[in-house]
């Protein structure tokens, strides 16, 4: 059985009340840091591109014990460009293309801890539905 290393799910299925994006930045490679490389930027092990790290807010109330900022890794080879904030708003709703998870386990500590790591392969807008409200719950 061929398990991929990075699963695809469905962006409603990781977010369903949506994501707002707080930044993009550039992901480093800390092996090149410390390696003292002048170019230090994460590259994809898949497809060569460089990678960015969008910070997000999840809209779940229930989201994350701790904290609902995660982090989703974008592959692309410019920096992704955040959407509009609503009008009268911060707050950037977003949705991901390509979203993927990869399964971990923390092991500092005494007790071992499945994670997750999110991938994209690019962010955007939220799109309307018929509904006249997007997939993150917010009016359009």
């Amino acid at each position: 059985m061929a398990i991929p290393r990075r699963i695809p799910v469905a962006f409603g299925d990781v977010f369903p009340h949506g994501a707002y994006v707080l930044g993009v930045e550039a992901a480093s490679d800390y092996e090149k840091a410390k390696a003292g490389l002048p170019d230090v930027q994460e590259r994809d092990k898949v497809t060569g591109e460089l990678v960015w790290v969008a910070r997000v807010v999840d809209a779940d109330p229930q989201a994350r014990a701790g904290s609902a900022e995660v982090k989703v890794k974008i592959s692309s080879p410019v920096r992704p460009v955040p959407p509009e904030p609503m009008p009268g708003t911060p707050f950037r709703p977003v949705e991901f293309d390509g979203l993927t998870l990869t399964p971990w386990v923390r092991t500092n500590g005494d007790q071992p801890r499945q994670e997750f790591a999110l991938r994209a392969t690019g962010m955007r807008p939220v799109r309307a539905t018929a509904g006249g409200r997007g997939s993150t719950g917010a009016a359009a």
